[in-house]
């Protein structure tokens, strides 16, 4: 099963390790810390130019990494596909 996070982005749900609300999240200077080093090392991408209100921190297993993906979609929305796929809620 994957999850779409939008413009034809999608994640394999097994993947997930994380799904978190960009403001409430980034509020935290470790997490910030994080997101930075993640950046400058290239392990953030961006589902959409628009602003965003979720990341996800997921293995990428073709890379053997962990990676971050912005998304414009609320977590709720994430969850919500997510559905009974995962063990989010």
């Amino acid at each position: 099963m994957y999850l779409h996070v939008g413009n034809e982005l999608n994640i394999r749900v097994k993947d997930i390790v994380g799904i978190f609300d960009a403001d409430s999240a980034t509020v935290s200077s470790v997490t910030k810390k994080y997101l930075s080093a993640a950046n400058e090392k290239k392990l953030v991408s961006f589902a959409s130019e628009e602003l965003p209100k979720s990341f996800i921190l997921y293995k990428n297993r073709k890379k053997d990494r962990f990676e971050i993906c912005f998304s414009q979609l609320s977590t709720q929305a994430l969850l919500g596909r997510v559905g009974s796929y995962g063990n989010f809620s």
